[in-house]
């Protein structure tokens, strides 16, 4: 199969939904698949002038016997071409809308969910990355659930968290700066706990302007903020040091399309703390973490209280997480399952 892979950007920015692209991507051409990645130009989700023009000249210059997928990031941006999109029988990667991108400005979401709305029903297949993503495609976008089929993330196989070897206890959130990750809601929840011993590493990136003053601001406000660290987006290398020597993963999401951390966090045997808004927090059992409400920093921070307090408790919990996430498919199973759905 003759696949061409649109992503807004370049694939190798550091986020969960172009780890996914990657992982599809290299699954594909390791199947012998011939697998072209198609870079676009100019500002997403809401296209500028440089973004509708790369679109077009995608189109142009894509012969119409290839298999066009185009990560949703970059959907909007080929919305004046959807008849031509119907005619190829495009296919559309969905890790979550984005007119659900949290933190975005009221009037750009809107713009977004009229141009996914008039999108997302006439295309000929749809990939989410979950089946809750799915599910409110179908209900708040009007898909066709036929025409939706849902290939989960793949996790690596992984070397068990050593954790940190010391009395306090480090905790590792990783996801980019943006609202929609609730880096404010974990830090407030934080904030209630100065009587524990603990600190916290935030690994991502800034991917909105002013994220990381705000954190910053807040962690000062309820007087943590020695406590807690911004490496940046970092190198896979890197990463992997933080899961060794991490004691919990937490991650206070509002939404996501699957949440590619949570997976990560079990497969490397870490106890997790998350909220329901992530279709991966299914997957943590009362053994091996807690789930609360998003945006209930409350909730959360009793949540958080009884894992770093209870050190056999998280202990026993780690046990647990490390069993769970060895059940876990691998990308190679993932790839394939990818394949089928966009023959």
């Amino acid at each position: 199969m003759q696949v061409v892979f649109a992503v807004p950007g370049s694939l190798d920015d550091v986020s969960g939904g172009y780890a996914y692209d990657r992982r599809i991507i290299a699954g594909l051409r390791d199947a012998g698949h011939a697998v072209e990645v198609a870079s676009l130009a100019g500002r997403h989700p809401l296209p500028d002038d440089g973004a509708l023009k790369a679109a077009s000249d995608l189109l142009a210059r894509t012969d119409r016997s290839a298999r066009l997928v185009i990560d949703g990031l970059g959907l909007p941006s080929f919305a004046e071409h959807v008849e031509e999109l119907v005619a190829r029988r495009a296919v559309a990667l969905i890790h979550h809308p984005t007119a659900l991108e949290t933190g975005a400005p009221p009037d750009e979401r809107e713009a977004l969910r009229a141009i996914e709305r008039g999108m997302l029903p006439r295309l000929a297949r749809i990939v989410t990355s979950s089946e809750a993503t799915a599910k409110r495609l179908a209900v708040d976008f009007a898909a066709d659930p036929a025409r939706i089929a849902s290939v989960a993330p793949g996790v690596d196989l992984a070397r068990r968290s050593r954790g940190s070897g010391r009395i306090t206890c480090c905790l590792l959130s990783v996801g980019n700066l943006t609202a929609r990750k609730g880096h404010d809601v974990l830090i407030k929840a934080l904030g209630r706990l100065k009587d524990l011993d603990w600190q916290l590493t935030i690994a991502g990136a800034e991917r909105e302007v002013g994220q990381l003053s705000y954190l910053k601001r807040i962690a000062e406000k309820v007087g943590v903020g020695r406590r807690i660290q911004f490496p940046g987006a970092v190198v896979e290398t890197d990463l992997e040091t933080l899961w060794d020597t991490s004691d919990v993963f937490a991650l206070a999401t509002r939404y996501e399309g699957f949440g590619m951390a949570i997976a990560e966090a079990l497969r490397h045997g870490l106890p997790v703390v998350t909220t329901d808004a992530a279709p991966a927090a299914s997957l943590v059992s009362p053994e091996a973490g807690t789930v609360s409400p998003a945006d209930d920093s409350d909730m959360l921070s009793r949540c958080l209280r009884r894992v770093i307090a209870d050190v056999p408790l998280r202990r026993a919990m780690a046990d647990t997480a490390w069993k769970i996430g060895q059940t876990l498919g691998g990308w190679h199973t993932q790839a394939e399952a990818f394949a089928a759905a966009i023959a």
